[in-house]
């Protein structure tokens, strides 16, 4: 089991996607919705039933497309939402409606119990549950095209409610699932943030849970199950193996907190333009109404740069991290 574990941690961080990151972000100045806390990035708590997860999730996969369709979704994926075949894209998603409901349904229940550990199908399920993100993902887009916008933050919603079910998973594999699906919702956002007349999100970014996905017990976990092992020399073996897949884990669970804070600073700076003659802040200390979030990583500020019209916002790089772990986004203002 320990030798499974070891395999499947270093092979999901071989291909979870880790490129580095520099975003162009074409913004608009916002105000604040009213009440400012009208919005919310997961389910309240009187939108919840006292169901399980689990039984909806396994049948919304036994509905899922074959696999050209997830291929032709991951391509919508990097396409900008004004940029879209609507019309494709929606007639696909017409047809998966009630695969969509079925995850809504799913995401507002409060408990999800996953079976236990097993080598022989946790591939094939995790792969399914990415292949569910795709499809959310680009109802996401297709709904931000057509500026659907309470809608779009609905199914962002059920998108991080997904992620957070994952991550309750005891094992770590799909626990990272939980970790990618909402690093995917994030990207969703930054197109959110770029939409015209988009509704400013910096309070119901701000509510999120930190972390939002907390890997620990999973880690402790496994750490355990290693004390386990009566050889002392393979116990040796395995805990050296794991322990740098398991720093990586935690800086995954680090840069997923850091993204959610990095979006928090850019709507905060939205708000700050919207009052200011839609004009960026010299500097970040110039946003004085609202708490500026540092980045979660290292609990410094996140690095601002204004250059005539245009700045940037910045995380490098953590220490023991390389620079595909920075995030960089280039900011622009709409005329």
């Amino acid at each position: 089991m320990i030798r499974i574990l070891v395999c499947f941690v270093t092979l999901f961080l071989s291909v979870v996607p880790v490129k580095a990151r520099t975003v162009e972000l074409m913004l608009s100045p916002a105000k604040a919705p009213e009440p400012v806390k009208k919005y919310h990035l997961l389910p309240k708590a009187d939108e919840q039933t006292d169901s399980d997860a689990v039984p909806l999730y396994e049948k919304v996969v036994q509905s899922l497309p074959d696999d050209s369709q997830i291929t032709q979704m991951r391509e919508w994926l990097e396409t900008p939402p004004d940029k879209l075949p609507l019309q494709q894209v929606q007639s696909t998603l017409d047809k998966l409606k009630s695969t969509l409901q079925l995850i809504e349904q799913a995401t507002k229940c409060k408990e999800c119990n996953w079976p236990p550990f097993n080598r022989e199908t946790i591939s094939d399920n995790l792969t399914k549950y990415r292949k569910l993100s795709f499809i959310v993902a680009v109802q996401v887009r297709a709904q931000i095209a057509q500026r659907q916008y309470d809608q779009a933050i609905s199914t962002i919603r059920n998108g991080f409610a997904m992620a957070r079910q994952n991550g309750v998973a005891s094992n770590l594999i799909q626990s990272l699932v939980g970790v990618s699906i909402a690093g995917l919702m994030c990207r969703q956002l930054e197109q959110f943030v770029q939409a015209p007349d988009a509704p400013n999100l910096y309070w119901a970014l701000q509510s999120l849970p930190r972390p939002l996905i907390d890997l620990n017990k999973q880690i402790e976990l496994e750490v355990a199950n290693l004390k386990k092992q009566k050889d002392p020399l393979l116990r040796r073996q395995f805990e050296e193996q794991l322990k740098p897949s398991h720093d990586r884990v935690r800086l995954q669970s680090k840069r997923l907190d850091r993204d959610v804070a990095a979006l928090q600073c850019v709507e905060a700076i939205r708000l700050y333009a919207g009052k200011h003659d839609g004009k960026f802040p010299d500097e970040l200390s110039q946003i004085t109404d609202l708490r500026i979030p540092d980045n979660p990583i290292d609990q410094k500020p996140f690095v601002y740069r204004k250059t005539g019209s245009k700045a940037t916002l910045e995380a490098p790089a953590p220490e023991g991290g390389t620079d595909k772990d920075a995030l960089r986004y280039e900011l622009n203002l709409k005329e």
